[in-house]
């Protein structure tokens, strides 16, 4: 079977159920995920809306990130789901999953796939805040 399991760039809601049954197998001893949501203030200011936008080429770039975690990290299954369009807060904008035979290697590609899908991955942010002002990452 696959390691990588389940990508995706949706403008449709995350499902951590989702996530963590493309990562579940019977071989695995540790399943971790991490979940990133919108929150309601950044560097001290009230965000009051958020969306997020990706090139056409993020999903191709996710997966070149998650193939290389998979070949390089001892894990038996990834995944990754992240949201675009317009965002509350509190809404899933990043669910990731990595499973593996023992926990420390499932946190660790959990991590490295956190890590390196934002540093990676072209997808931005835009943050418009109770002032008004505008800020893109």
């Amino acid at each position: 079977m696959e390691i990588v399991r389940l990508l995706d760039i949706r403008d449709a809601p995350l499902s951590l159920d989702e996530v963590f049954a493309a990562v579940s197998d019977p071989s695995s001893g540790g399943t971790c995920l991490f979940v990133g949501t919108v929150r309601d203030h950044d560097q001290g200011d009230q965000v009051s809306d958020l969306s997020y936008s990706s090139h056409p080429t993020a999903l191709d770039r996710l997966r070149e990130v998650a193939e290389r975690i998979g070949s390089e990290e001892d894990v038996v299954a990834l995944a990754a789901t992240h949201r675009i369009g317009d965002l509350a807060v509190g809404d899933l904008a990043v669910v990731v999953g990595a499973s593996a035979g023992h926990r420390p290697a499932a946190f660790a590609a959990c991590r490295r796939l956190i890590d390196e899908l934002k540093h990676e991955v072209p997808v931005w942010k835009q943050q418009t805040f109770s002032s008004g002002d505008q800020a893109w990452l």
